[in-house]
């Protein structure tokens, strides 16, 4: 005889805490109307359940029509794409460490000192931050990097004249030029967020496909909070080295792609304190100034002692 098994309120709540994503419900799933609303959104990236499967890369590609970044065997373990650039807007890193993974066990056989060789392997799919306060927005002549209804930073191909300055003001090394023979060769190229599928109220591609919803998609401050959340979570669990990765207290104030990591940033390529060249330009002047000054003074102590 088979027997039915009857959860109370409280057990599904308890069975639904431990589920990888939410399924149909899942912000990733749902149709939105966050650009005719001017909610601001975001990515939120949580390495701790991402199993490196690449989808997010190849649906990326495949909506936007990314041209292939080549087909070079890097021998660096599973990553090929190396890093973010004008041709790969979504690069899932294959981070190892010497480090414990939460509460992990240790092989009682191993080399290392005292029994343990603590050993992590952590994926992380890395993406444009959309910075709040944008270098490359900032730095663009000819305004062809606007900042849209929701947030994110676009890059307007056809009114960009390939000048370059956005690249060298991007804190994270995000954007560059497209270089020949790829299509639109010399414009700048990096994530648009979907923006033309954020209109038609679809949710970015590289979201939708997750399988395990590493990368979530939804309102930045539902976000944040879920963020602050699955950190206290992972610390509790063991997790000790947890933390956001979403610099608000730099110049950068904040941005709308952030990350769960464990460990220190520069593990991930991120620095730890980015800021946006501009917050130099007050010392650059000063100091320009100061140099005008003493020039003009210089040549009239010539003109008075040796005219």
């Amino acid at each position: 005889m088979r027997l039915a098994c009857v959860q109370t309120p409280a057990q599904a709540r308890g069975s639904r805490s431990l589920m990888i994503g939410e399924g149909t419900q899942s912000t990733n799933q749902r149709r939105h109307n966050y650009v005719q609303e001017n909610v601001e959104v975001g990515f939120f990236t949580d390495p701790t359940v991402c199993i490196g499967c690449k989808a997010c890369e190849v649906a990326c590609k495949e909506w936007n029509q990314v041209p292939d970044d080549g087909f070079t065997w890097s021998g660096n373990s599973y990553d090929n794409t190396g890093h973010l650039g004008a041709s790969t807007w979504r690069h899932v890193m294959f981070v190892e460490q010497d480090r414990q993974k939460g509460n992990q066990i240790v092989g009682e056989h191993s080399l290392g000192q005292n029994g343990e060789d603590p050993f992590r392997w952590v994926f992380l799919s890395d993406v444009c931050k959309h910075c709040e306060e944008a270098g490359c927005l900032e730095a663009c002549p000819t305004g062809a990097i606007v900042r849209t209804e929701v947030g994110s930073v676009l890059v307007q191909n056809d009114v960009c004249n390939g000048c370059g300055y956005c690249v060298v003001s991007c804190p994270f090394g995000v954007i560059d030029r497209r270089p020949s023979p790829l299509p639109d060769a010399g414009g700048a190229f990096k994530c648009t967020f979907c923006y033309d599928r954020q209109k038609s109220g679809l949710v970015p591609a590289c979201a939708k496909v997750c399988p395990t919803e590493s990368i979530i998609f939804g309102r930045l401050d539902d976000l944040r909070a879920r963020g602050a959340e699955r950190m206290r979570q992972l610390q509790q669990s063991g997790y000790n080295d947890a933390q956001l990765y979403d610099p608000t207290e730099t110049s950068v104030r904040g941005i709308h792609a952030f990350f769960l990591i464990l460990g220190e940033p520069e593990a991930y390529g991120l620095p730890p304190k980015p800021q946006i060249p501009t917050i130099y330009l007050k010392s650059a002047w000063t100091s320009a100034f100061a140099t005008a000054i003493a020039s003009i003074i210089a040549t009239l102590l010539a003109f008075a002692f040796f005219r």
